[in-house]
């Protein structure tokens, strides 16, 4: 799996940090999305998915 984050378009909901901290965070300064983690274990699949899923703005995407 591979995770996409633009910040750009992040609205600092924070689903994608509360849903897999291991994975994403924000930034401090803006709020929004700050990917940690590009290609994810295994077993953090599900809940990436499930992160990509609550993001209100679209702003991650795993393929």
């Amino acid at each position: 799996m591979k995770i996409k984050a633009d910040a750009s378009v992040c609205i600092g909901a924070g689903m994608c940090a509360l849903t897999v901290p291991k994975v994403f965070d924000q930034s401090e300064e803006e709020g929004t999305v700050v990917l940690l983690e590009e290609a994810p274990p295994a077993e953090l699949e599900d809940a990436v998915r499930r992160a990509v899923t609550l993001c209100p703005s679209g702003a991650i995407s795993a393929s």
